[in-house]
């Protein structure tokens, strides 16, 4: 079969399921990790005869979309920040918006040396590799409740070059933190139960609660808990960063003001949705 054929049977197949930017995206994505191929190499090459073992490739994986699946666990990888990461079902699939967090922590951070960072829930690791690879001169420090989370977060280490010291710890029952950071950056659980039906089918079917799902009458558990350590635990002037809930952008600002941190800083993400946020720790003013 051609495979630009085989590109209609496939967007038939998924279009009750996916819209058809999403079809494409898939089929753009498979079509470089199976065949090394651009679109616009598709295009070049529009007689390009798919194998019997090649079209049971490509079916193998449109059954699993089929289910729902994410294309990224399907995979096994995707890219973060322009590096290329593991992701399996212990992890949760790194996102756009993190990639706007780690951006904001980078160029705060370009001309401090000798920092030391940590990152609570570090899940892929996407974004301590990530700060550690483009902040060399600094030490970074990767915390995790969850040892199969942690067991990806190393490799994934390894496969960027880059050191990170993982921790496998619980937030939540931490009195004290190792050493003195000079920033500290954290994207917790914060999805409430009560807003499970905003959420895709895919991501409740295949992504691990425990790295998603706050309950409601406590959404800032992790929040405060870290906001807490971090009073004891940044150097003066230390950076605090939190990935948070779009609806709770004044919730966070009141309690970071409540423990006295300052130039508290609320940010949007490309989608303009309240879901950054920034503070310092001086406890001198």
């Amino acid at each position: 079969m051609l495979l630009k054929d085989y590109r209609t049977n496939f967007r038939d197949a998924l279009s009750m399921l996916y819209d058809e930017q999403e079809i494409d995206s898939f089929f753009y994505i498979l079509l470089e990790a199976f065949h090394e191929m651009k679109r616009v190499d598709l295009a070049l090459n529009p007689n390009f005869e798919l194998s019997g073992m090649q079209l049971l490739q490509w079916e193998t994986v449109l059954a699993e979309l089929k289910k729902q699946k994410p294309i990224q666990y399907i995979l096994g990888e995707t890219e973060f920040y322009g590096l290329p990461f593991y992701v399996n079902e212990n992890t949760l699939i790194p996102r756009p918006e993190t990639e706007e967090l780690v951006d904001w922590i980078i160029m705060n951070n370009l001309k401090n040396h000798d920092l030391k960072i940590l990152d609570i829930g570090t899940g892929t690791g996407c974004i301590a590799i990530s700060l550690a690879k483009n902040l060399p001169n600094a030490k970074v420090y990767a915390m995790d409740v969850s040892e199969k989370a942690l067991e990806v977060a190393r490799k994934n280490a390894k496969r960027n070059g880059v050191e990170v010291e993982f921790l496998h710890q619980s937030i939540l029952e931490t009195d004290d933190l190792i050493v003195s950071f000079d920033s500290i950056v954290s994207n917790p659980p914060y999805v409430r139960n009560l807003e499970k039906e905003e959420i895709k089918e895919n991501v409740l079917a295949f992504e691990p609660h425990l790295a998603l799902f706050v309950e409601d009458h406590d959404a800032l558990l992790f929040y405060r808990k870290i906001t807490e350590l971090a009073t004891e635990n940044l150097s003066e002037n230390g950076q605090l960063y939190f990935e948070i809930n779009q609806y709770l952008g004044k919730e966070m600002i009141q309690l970071l003001q409540k423990y006295n941190f300052q130039d508290i800083e609320l940010r949007r993400d490309i989608y303009g949705n309240d879901r950054m946020i920034f503070g310092v720790w001086n406890p001198n003013k």
